[in-house]
């Protein structure tokens, strides 16, 4: 029988920069070694974060950050894809460690290397942290999910993109945020 190890908070902030080519997290002191992201995901997730960037710019609730290091639990450190901090809750944390708040708001973005699984697990380490709202947008299905502690919504193009207790003001069509894969010239087909 193989036996795991398991790292410390501080074991897995020694590791320093990720490699070329893989990305670092941790749950429960498990290492958690994945491919590095897809030009794809990058413009999706940067698009979005641009969106939200804006919108905060004229309503100043909070921050959104993307693929910053947020420890969940004593043992466990995600990387959202994007994610939402009220500004009260961001105010005295050092902008050079990892947070140690859970995010109010995240997002993720499912990619070919991502398993289904693994995405759950982390989404249920965010809502066991603290985190309001988790949503998971997988552009290849043309689908997104919202969960939260009180329950799971399946999203279809037509619906809307909202957190209006969070970001108050702010909507996106689901059909608008697939659609950017189509003007980078992208074919979600594949």
């Amino acid at each position: 029988m193989a036996t795991k190890t398991l790292l410390t908070i501080d074991q897995y902030l020694a590791l320093g920069e990720d490699p070329p080519g893989v990305r670092y997290e941790l749950s429960d002191g498990e290492l958690i070694v994945t491919p590095s992201s897809t030009r794809f995901h990058n413009e999706f997730r940067d698009e979005f974060t641009a969106r939200l960037r804006t919108f905060l710019k004229a309503h100043p609730f909070g921050i959104v950050i993307s693929e910053t290091d947020v420890q969940l639990g004593e043992s466990t450190v995600r990387r959202p894809d994007i994610a939402f901090i009220q500004r009260e809750r961001i105010r005295g944390t050092d902008p050079d460690l990892p947070l140690t708040i859970a995010p109010d708001l995240a997002i993720e973005i499912f990619s070919r290397t991502d398993r289904t699984a693994d995405l759950l697990r982390k989404v249920s380490e965010y809502l066991k942290a603290g985190t309001q709202a988790v949503w998971v947008f997988y552009p290849r299905l043309l689908r997104a999910y919202r969960y939260s502690n009180e329950q799971t919504q399946c999203l279809v193009p037509d619906d809307e993109f909202s957190e209006p207790e969070l970001l108050p003001g702010f909507t996106l069509k689901i059909s608008e945020i697939f659609s950017w894969g189509a003007s980078w010239g992208t074919n979600l087909e594949k």
